[in-house]
């Protein structure tokens, strides 16, 4: 029996997970549950970084008895710049900060599109490392000039946990400067954007042993799948035998499918696309796709209104409310706050009535992420050249029972909700063959099968949803207007 645990950090809370592996099966307990609060400072977010490593330090304090390894993943992109005295040169700044806004077209000036696509293989969005670094070098930033390390949020807490400064691939792969063919870094496309190379770190795979705690319990600590949704990719309880697609719901929808080597070609990019490293080598072909945070935004808009709403009330008026009252492209929303009023505007914008509650605010939400997601399949398949059976969808937004049947009801395709826990699972378990007590990946998944029991959900309610499809065409572009 081994005791690993997981410290899980997403974009709205964080988690200390205790996953106790015997006789084959995996057992994941939670130890302890923190927000995950940015803080808002002269019109610039930032991540409350020294309140993250008091929770992450009091979660592993939580854990009693000897641990057989401790392992960090956190949401893609953002980072922290250390400088000559290894401190942090500036507090991590918020994927959503509005410092990138128009970053991509400045970056294209010096390096067009086409390029960095082929560089990278990622999907463009202004969120990506790549244009957060490059605002701060048009901006004149000190920090950037005076860096001598850039860490990826996980590899900053293990950096901290160990005293060994490395980027995991998982994780690395989500800057859009890192080339999956290659698997190291885009250093050409660097030189290009005149960025300082040396400030990157060596590459290692998922699974690395980093070293032991500095700190009591001075457990061992892997690099494990950084990235959160490379851990909830790793724990798809999927059989190898099935045509199968992934979304590992939460914040964000992140859809795709599990290939061999990137796809990295004119369609591919047209589509937007990104090609992400997976564990034992394996390439994620995704889309991101705003998911939950939709939702979220609402809830919060509306209870900061007194209208304290829990996200299982919102559930159930979602699926009460009057279906197909407007489509809305959940990709068109990157920026918080008045996420009710925008969603009425861009119904208003493209011609239709704005929901009239907040129930039919949320079903539009969940009918549209569905759509999205008929959509991205629609695009999977022809990338991947085959039909796709089966859609397993994990991670926390996998126990919303009514978003599961819109998407099968959408997509007319099976769907395999769970394990909630996906991300805590791959985290432990790829711990687990770093150990060496498991072989590969489908070991992992193996362990998942045995453990968990996920919920199938086939269609059953198809009518409607065609029409809705060619309404969510028109209104996120994608087909005839």
């Amino acid at each position: 029996m081994s005791d690993y645990l997981a410290i899980d950090l997403g974009a709205e809370s964080g988690r200390a997970m205790l996953g106790t592996l015997s006789g084959g099966r995996l057992s994941v307990k939670e130890l302890h549950r923190f927000a995950n609060t940015p803080v808002e400072e002269s019109g610039s977010i930032y991540w409350d970084i020294d309140a993250l490593w008091r929770e992450i330090r009091h979660g592993i304090s939580l854990a009693k008895g000897p641990l057989s390894g401790v392992g960090v993943d956190t949401w893609g992109v953002d980072y922290g710049l250390l400088g000559d005295d290894d401190q942090l040169l500036e507090r991590p700044r918020h994927y959503r900060d509005g410092r990138t806004n128009g970053m991509m077209q400045e970056v294209f000036k010096l390096v067009p599109r086409e390029e960095v696509f082929d560089y990278t293989g990622v999907q463009f969005m202004q969120l990506n490392t790549l244009y957060q670094l490059y605002s701060m070098k048009l901006a004149g930033g000190r920090a950037l000039a005076s860096a001598k390390k850039l860490l990826n949020m996980p590899d900053l807490f293990n950096y901290w946990l160990t005293g060994e400064a490395r980027s995991e691939a998982t994780i690395a792969s989500t800057t859009q400067f890192f080339n999956p063919v290659r698997m190291a870094w885009a250093t050409e496309l660097f030189k290009r954007l005149q960025l300082p190379g040396e400030i990157l770190r060596p590459i290692i795979p998922a699974g690395t042993l980093l070293g032991k705690m500095r700190e009591a319990p001075n457990a061992n600590v892997y690099a494990t799948a950084g990235h959160d949704t490379a851990s909830a990719v790793a724990a798809v309880p999927a059989d190898s035998g099935t045509s199968w697609c992934y979304i590992s719901s939460g914040t964000w929808s992140l859809m795709g499918i599990e290939a061999a080597a990137p796809v990295i070609d004119a369609r591919s990019r047209e589509l937007n696309f990104t090609n992400e490293v997976g564990v034992g080598g394996k390439i994620r072909l995704l889309k991101n796709i705003a998911g939950l945070w939709l939702l979220q935004e609402c809830r919060r808009a509306w209870n900061g209104a007194g209208a304290n709403y829990t996200y299982e009330q919102l559930t159930q008026m979602a699926n009460e409310a009057r279906p197909f009252c407007a489509a809305i492209d959940p990709d068109a929303f990157l920026e918080p706050g008045g996420m009710p009023e925008k969603i009425a505007a861009q119904c208003r914008a493209t011609g239709q009535d704005a929901p009239g509650t907040p129930g039919e605010c949320a079903r539009a939400i969940l009918e549209s992420l569905a759509l999205k997601y008929r959509s991205v399949l629609e695009s999977l398949e022809e990338l991947a050249k085959r039909k796709i059976d089966v859609i397993h969808i994990v991670g926390g937004g996998s126990r919303n029972s009514v978003l599961n049947q819109f998407v099968a009801d959408s997509t007319g395709r099976t769907v395999i909700a769970g394990p909630a826990e996906a991300t805590a699972a791959g985290n432990i378990l790829v711990q687990a063959m770093g150990a060496g007590e498991l072989r590969s990946v489908d070991d992992i998944r193996a362990v998942v099968r045995a453990s968990f029991s996920p919920v199938t959900v086939e269609p059953k309610g198809r009518e409607g949803w065609d029409a809705a499809y060619e309404r969510y065409q028109r209104v996120s572009g994608k087909g005839a207007v």
